[in-house]
């Protein structure tokens, strides 16, 4: 069901990687000025989404069903110059690790002012003097300095600050930050989420914030999206995921959240499976400790056309109550 907002759509998507399904029927929607959170373990298609989203998958991958629209256009069927008017400019990308985001090559003004340069036409003197405008805008210390450094000379914390700068420089509509705190400490890591919340309440920008972390998620998102082998199995308002899951795996990775005064970590038991070789049910149904007879067929979103969805039969029963409360099936 799409929002009255959306301004970009993901529905039925499916990517493969030879025999290895990656993406298997992914439905997102991104509303202008709110963000969506994608969480779950490595592996299970959060950043392919993100990158099918701009067009930058690897070339060993493929799109074999659904869509991508942004602006009445299908994103999946545009060819690579037609990128140039969308990547960047509409739509941008922050990526984790942004030593290797960054040209080493260039100095930091420069490759701010690219991004103006190729996309709003701007003149070399004017760009650079809005590339400093922006490293001031995130804080980033002497931003006149920093414009005529290299990222080496950068710590990392202002590394990621300088690559928040280029993804708004030309203020897109829509922003995929993909795990943009990962490599950060905690004080660190708040500063850049405030930020990018600051510049999208500055510039109405949709943004779509991909985490391995529930709690990274939870600070920031409108409503959020978890990911497991390749596909969506739970979705709505991020108070009713945080706090009345429906889904077995939700339910796992908040379990597995420290908490004050907490000796022993939970996790989950075994491991996400192999995209080559999916169960025949539910992929998770090996995992999880509600299974019993009805997991071997695959549920889809349920329950059907609900604000709060969870691909688990249990979702239909459970209503807005923790699967905690759930009896175990073993």
């Amino acid at each position: 069901m799409q929002g009255p907002m959306a301004l970009l759509e993901v529905t039925d998507l499916h990517v493969d990687i030879g025999d290895a399904h990656i993406l298997r029927g992914v439905g997102l929607q991104l509303e202008a000025g709110k963000t969506l959170g994608v969480v779950g373990e490595s592996g299970c298609g959060k950043s392919m989404t993100g990158f099918a989203i701009m067009g930058m998958l690897p070339s060993t991958a493929k799109v074999t069903h659904g869509e991508v629209v942004f602006d009445g256009r299908n994103l999946t069927a545009l060819r690579p110059r037609e990128w140039l008017d969308i990547r960047g400019q509409h739509i941008a990308l922050v990526m984790q690790d942004p030593f290797t985001s960054l040209n080493p090559m260039m100095k930091i003004g420069d490759q701010i002012a690219e991004a103006l340069i190729l996309h709003q036409k701007l003149p070399r003197g004017p760009a650079l003097r809005a590339a400093i405008e922006m490293l001031e805008k995130v804080g980033v210390p002497a931003p006149e300095s920093t414009a005529s450094r290299y990222p080496h000379q950068l710590s990392g914390g202002q590394r990621q600050r300088v690559v928040i700068a280029i993804a708004f420089a030309c203020k897109p509509e829509v922003l995929i930050a993909d795990e943009p705190t990962t490599a950060l400490d905690v004080t660190l890591q708040a500063q850049i989420l405030k930020l990018i919340k600051e510049l999208q309440d500055t510039n109405g920008t949709a943004v779509m914030l991909i985490s391995h972390d529930i709690g990274v998620i939870g600070s920031l998102a409108h409503r959020i999206s978890v990911f497991y082998a390749g596909r969506v199995v739970e979705a709505g308002t991020a108070e009713d995921v945080l706090k009345h899951p429906v889904h077995p795996y939700t339910s796992a990775l908040l379990a597995a959240l420290p908490r004050v005064g907490q000796s022993k970590l939970e996790s989950i038991a075994g491991q996400p499976p192999d995209p080559r070789h999916l169960p025949s049910g539910c992929s998770f149904e090996p995992r999880c400790k509600f299974r019993y007879d009805r997991c071997a067929v695959e549920p889809g979103l349920l329950p059907e056309g609900a604000p709060h969805q969870g691909a688990c039969w249990l979702a239909q029963d459970a209503g807005k109550q923790p699967l905690k409360t759930v009896e175990s099936r073993d």
